[in-house]
């Protein structure tokens, strides 16, 4: 077996606290989001508890980080300049790699502020700016972003590719061979969702493409669970991995905050990959809970 690279995953910080919010800010559908945090959600996303999580995930040492979205809450703009503070906290933009999340394009006036803000974490290894899908080689991995992020309706949650990323993605995935990168796709929202109000609306489509190329790895947040779902590849099934909140203690139907640490490396004619998940505890110790073997 080759060297190994290991590759941390977290998701959904949905950073806290909350600043002081505008009145005119809070209108349509940042109105219900603000209700919903001040009388539940702050509750459950805690600051250490994100910052226990990122301070064990760092001491592990993984040779790459992805943030699969969610950074901010209503995507206010003055969300902005703290969750970039967090984020240079975690590492530089060649240590980590950043897709956004439905948070993060909450609404029109402001959508575009993920972006602009954190342009030099997703930005392609060729391209002179931030677009999607975007390709970043590590190690032997081919880190493939695309953004599911868009504005919607109030209590909606859904999120959509559109034609023109899966037609790039189709081609950027034509062009990279298994044997020459472990490739893994990072996106917000699970590529399968029974609930209408939350899922992918193009995730058909985006299977289609796996479907027809393959990958090694999805990586993927929104739901704020732990999950393996398998999806069907172009000669095997390809392992997509949901995370919890990072920032989340345990409630209702949610677990606490957690990342993944995947272990990858070559083993012969095929990729070895090993998943090993990290929780936080009642008392804001982080321990190993689970590992798997994925591939």
């Amino acid at each position: 077996m080759t060297d190994t690279f290991t590759l941390a995953h977290l998701s959904d910080p949905h950073l806290p606290p909350l600043p002081a919010a505008r009145l005119r800010d809070l209108a349509g559908k940042r109105a219900l989001g603000y209700l919903n945090w001040t009388r539940n959600r702050h509750k459950y996303h805690r600051r250490e508890v994100l910052d226990a999580l990122v301070a064990d995930m760092q001491a592990q040492r993984p040779d790459h980080i992805a943030v699969t979205g969610d950074l901010v809450n209503l995507a206010l703009e003055a969300e902005f300049t703290p969750a970039q503070a967090w984020l240079e906290s975690v590492g530089t933009p060649q240590q980590v790699t950043v897709v956004p999340g439905n948070h993060d394009a909450y609404v029109r006036a402001t959508r575009h502020h993920f972006t602009g803000t954190f342009e030099q974490y997703l930005r392609g290894d060729a391209a002179d700016g931030a677009s999607f899908p975007f390709l970043r080689r590590r190690g032997p991995l081919a880190l493939i972003g695309v953004s599911s992020a868009v504005p919607t309706l109030p209590l909606m949650a859904t999120g959509r590719l559109g034609r023109a990323q899966l037609d790039a993605l189709d081609r950027q995935l034509a062009q990279l061979r298994p044997d020459e990168a472990f490739r893994v796709l990072l996106v917000h929202h699970p590529l399968n969702s029974t609930s209408r109000m939350k899922r992918l609306t193009d995730s058909k489509a985006l299977r289609a493409v796996l479907k027809r190329h393959g990958a090694e790895l999805v990586l993927h947040g929104h739901d704020h669970i732990h999950s393996t779902m398998w999806i069907e590849g172009a000669d095997r099934q390809i392992p997509a991995v949901g995370v919890p909140s990072a920032s989340a203690l345990p409630h209702r139907h949610y677990p606490a905050a957690a990342y993944n640490l995947f272990t990858i490396a070559r083993d012969g004619e095929k990729w070895r990959c090993v998943q090993t998940v990290r929780a936080v505890d009642a008392d804001f110790r982080v321990k190993q809970i689970k590992q798997a073997t994925l591939l």
